[in-house]
């Protein structure tokens, strides 16, 4: 007599994780005015930054958020735009926005065309585009 050989199911695959929920709350930055001394305002030119002092008074000129650019009054408890969408950032959705105008030229003024200017490459260079003639 043959034993009957059983198979076991295969493990079934792990089941997905969901993703974590992305994170869409602002990031809150303070423009600060800050009083310093010669020396501190020369080492803040320097190097773009500086240590103030400890229980040092700053005041706040704007509160917004770093991502989205606007003001901590006008969003506070909405998500920020800039991680769903930050097309606001650049002028709106640049397929439906409208060119930009050219101001009328004054008047008496003459339109007269240049020569066409060479950008790109050596022979660029060569022309002084990106040096002086």
């Amino acid at each position: 007599m043959r034993k009957a050989e059983t198979k076991a199911a295969p493990p079934a695959p792990p089941a997905e994780s969901p993703e974590p929920p992305q994170d869409l709350s602002h990031t809150w930055v303070v423009a600060a005015e800050i009083q310093v001394e010669t020396r501190i305002a020369s080492i803040a030119d320097f190097r773009g930054s500086f240590k103030a002092a400890a229980g040092q008074r700053v005041d706040a000129l704007e509160v917004y958020c770093k991502g989205c650019r606007r003001p901590y009054d006008e969003v506070k408890g909405q998500d920020c735009e800039e991680k769903l969408d930050n097309r606001h950032l650049i002028g709106g959705d640049q397929s439906t926005r409208k060119k930009r105008k050219l101001p009328p030229p004054p008047k008496g003024a003459k339109i007269i065309p240049g020569e066409k200017v060479q950008r790109r490459g050596i022979s660029a260079y060569m022309a002084g585009v990106s040096r002086p003639r």
